[in-house]
């Protein structure tokens, strides 16, 4: 046993892990979530849980629900945030100290480990990483898996709350009237974006908003992440804003963008967490698209 590894980016590779498992304070996570596509067509999200037990999982990975556990279940919207107390009960029972070094995956993209991943960041907790490529890439690699359930050991967690990584529907109001000066980026499908297809009550894109899907934030053959330089073109002149807001369809995608954003060096980037949930239930507030609308 070791102790466990300083993180000096908040993503690391499979070698990485592979180099570092069975350190001393360093828990691995699966956060991963099943979506589907529910009878009325919208879309629905089962946990990972079973997946995770029945398929295999990285060597003592233990399991973060996202949809219960880490989530307001009694929010407004899909994946609400948690308040302070909740996310500390659920990160103390999943076995995360103040001094665990905490490395995060999924099944997916990668968007279900980045909300992870920004939940502890919004929380004061820094010393919490990314498994680039996620279970996809460890798996391809030939790496080895369990099966089964790992039961977390407990421990005490102590949250710090970060409330400027928080965005709300006020502070998007005031971006779009021009009173505020940040960069909106949408990190919902290109079709969604685009308004050619949506699950809301409205589609479209808020005004002025830079698409960043996140599922083109990855390479497709390895599912990595891009490098710094494809990563900048996909954000263009969002960078050049004092701030930028991250959103999506309800506060997942988006922090694939802010974990992306992070990494390229910027500091001032806040998550829409209701995202487009939200604003397009409000006919008041204004959305974008790109195709005609029928004739």
């Amino acid at each position: 046993m070791t102790d466990a590894p300083v993180l000096t980016s908040p993503l690391v590779s499979t070698q990485w892990l592979a180099d570092h498992l069975g350190a001393t304070d360093l828990l691995v996570v699966d956060a991963s979530v099943v979506g589907f596509t529910r009878p009325d067509g919208k879309p629905g999200y089962l946990s990972g849980h079973e997946q995770y037990i029945l398929e295999g999982h990285l060597p003592g990975a233990v399991f973060a629900d996202l949809i219960e556990e880490f989530s307001d279940p009694e929010g407004a919207y899909p994946f609400t945030r948690p308040d302070a107390a909740r996310f500390a009960a659920a990160a103390g029972a999943l076995g995360v100290g103040d001094h665990t070094t905490v490395i995060v995956y999924d099944s997916a993209v990668g968007q279900w480990a980045s909300r992870v991943w920004w939940l502890f960041r919004a929380f004061g907790y820094d010393r919490v990483a990314v498994l680039d490529g996620g279970l996809t890439k460890w798996r391809s690699e030939g790496r080895a898996l369990d099966l089964g359930h790992v039961e977390p050991a407990s421990a005490a967690f102590t949250p710090q709350e970060r409330p400027e990584l928080w965005a709300d529907k006020a502070d998007v109001e005031a971006v779009v009237r021009g009173e505020r000066d940040a960069a909106l980026v949408c990190s919902v499908p290109p079709k969604e974006f685009s308004g050619e297809s949506t699950s809301r009550a409205r589609a479209g894109h808020i005004p002025g908003s830079v698409s960043a899907p996140a599922g083109l934030l990855v390479d497709r053959d390895t599912n990595t992440l891009l490098g710094a330089d494809a990563l900048r073109q996909k954000f263009g002149p969002a960078l050049e804003a004092p701030q930028i807001i991250a959103y999506c369809a309800g506060g997942i995608a988006a922090t694939s963008a802010a974990l992306a954003l992070t990494l390229l060096g910027e500091r001032s980037v806040a998550v829409y967490d209701a995202s487009l949930n939200e604003w397009a239930s409000d006919p008041a507030a204004p959305l974008e698209t790109l195709v005609a609308a029928a004739s």
